[in-house]
């Protein structure tokens, strides 16, 4: 009897780097550490020397690589790029220089949703990763991420506070936390509500079967009220970086 292939995806970004085990049809519950924390003892405690087959990474923050290439000592790493079989073509002047995440959420949208798509990711920035009806990565947005955002107010003005990010009660505060909080969500979500209708009306004119999908951290608290996000899924990156492993191995 063949012994199921094992991954370990590891998604490093500027601020948190999220992990898993998966199978090649599914992923184990994901953990969570903050990126500047992660090490080669810290991944080779998580992975309890259980039997990996492939380290499956993408990454924006080259100087944490090497922490990858220690733990994992002999064992195969699939750096995701666009040298990788993603499951979609890459239409983009420089593939190099988009990031592996992106290129992550582009495969995953495609396999899980279809095309032609939209992924909205709230981390550190938000992206807008577009993937075309043809299924080729064409492009996105980046805009600061919201806590980018507040914490920027937070630290250059001496009296406003930092924000612990939630619903607002009203459009108008009645105090200076209200006042922020109203500022940073709606105005945030007026972001984003504008950015889709200016993607889909220049490279979807006319189309309305365009999936848009959101994830990341402030996913949920975004897309709550805006009926153009059709889904939130928390772990979109891992998932395309395990739809890349599958397709590579």
């Amino acid at each position: 009897m063949t012994r199921a292939t094992t991954y370990l995806l590891i998604d490093i970004s500027n601020s948190f780097t999220k992990l898993a085990l998966a199978s090649r049809k599914r992923i184990a519950r994901p953990s969570r550490i903050a990126t500047n924390k992660l090490t080669a003892a810290y991944l080779r405690g998580f992975i309890k020397r259980r039997k990996i087959d492939m380290f499956v990474v993408c990454s924006v923050v080259p100087k944490k690589n090497r922490e990858v290439k220690s733990a994992a000592r002999k064992t195969q790493i699939l750096w995701l790029g666009p040298h990788v079989k993603l499951g979609v073509g890459i239409r983009y002047p420089s593939p190099k220089t988009i990031g592996a995440d992106r290129l992550a959420n582009a495969a995953a949208v495609a396999a899980l949703y279809g095309a032609p798509a939209i992924v909205v990711d709230f981390g550190t920035a938000v992206t807008f990763d577009i993937v075309s009806a043809e299924k080729k990565y064409i492009g996105g947005v980046i805009a600061p991420g919201l806590e980018a955002m507040t914490n920027f107010l937070y630290q250059r003005t001496a009296l406003l506070p930092k924000l612990a990010l939630r619903e607002p009660r009203s459009a108008i505060g009645r105090s200076t936390i209200e006042a922020m909080m109203a500022g940073a969500v709606f105005g945030y979500r007026g972001l984003v509500k504008e950015l889709i209708a200016r993607i889909k009306a220049e490279a979807f004119p006319g189309s309305n079967r365009v999936r848009t999908v959101a994830t990341g951290g402030y996913a949920d608290l975004i897309a709550a009220e805006l009926p153009e996000i059709e889904a939130v899924h928390p772990h979109l990156t891992l998932e395309g970086l395990r739809i890349a492993a599958t397709i590579n191995s």
